[in-house]
């Protein structure tokens, strides 16, 4: 298997069976975004340096405008998609398998979680990764605290509470909070 496959597999939504290839794979490709998250987060890096280190993470040029203040730390890395002027705030921790992708102008507050995989909740099948995606349009504001889980998409221009728990979807222009987040009001 290589990175591609291994890509192919996640974005079809495909289960990952505890011990198959892909899993074993999963996890040298964890070890390598490990090795290079590590790097970001010891000792000071420039604005540039940082972007050069997201693109040896994600396997593809990034645009000039993302900002990342570290820490931060992704479990994968290969599958985070930026869109121009992103503003990644320290603590973010990105388990990104499923695919994470962010629309332009997107700014994600201190210690959000965005995850991406899920387990099953057969317990003869619990180490079994049942990967999606989240997508987040453009101009979301998303809070310090918060965490995203497998398969939501956050419509453009809203905006998540600090410490909201996004179990679904949220719809364009509005904000959601609270745990399990439920729209509180229009934009």
């Amino acid at each position: 298997m290589d990175i591609e496959q291994y890509l192919d597999r996640l974005n079809s939504g495909q289960r990952i069976c505890a011990g198959s290839e892909a899993h074993e794979f999963m996890h040298g490709v964890s070890q390598d975004a490990i090795r290079i998250c590590a790097e970001m987060n010891c000792g000071y890096r420039t604005p540039a340096e940082l972007r050069d280190l997201m693109a040896e993470l994600t396997g593809r040029p990034v645009p000039d405008g993302l900002t990342l203040f570290p820490p931060f730390n992704s479990d994968c890395g290969r599958n985070i998609h930026f869109g121009h002027t992103v503003f990644i705030n320290s603590g973010c921790k990105f388990q990104d398998q499923g695919g994470i992708y962010f629309g332009d102008r997107v700014l994600v507050g201190h210690n959000v979680v965005l995850a991406t995989l899920n387990h099953d909740l057969d317990p003869a099948r619990r180490a079994d990764m049942l990967p999606a995606p989240i997508h987040i349009g453009d101009d979301v504001w998303i809070g310090s605290g918060s965490i995203v889980l497998p398969g939501v998409t956050i419509g453009e221009g809203a905006v998540i509470a600090a410490g909201a728990v996004v179990t679904k979807d949220v719809e364009a222009r509005t904000v959601a909070g609270g745990v399990p987040a439920k729209a509180i009001k229009a934009l």
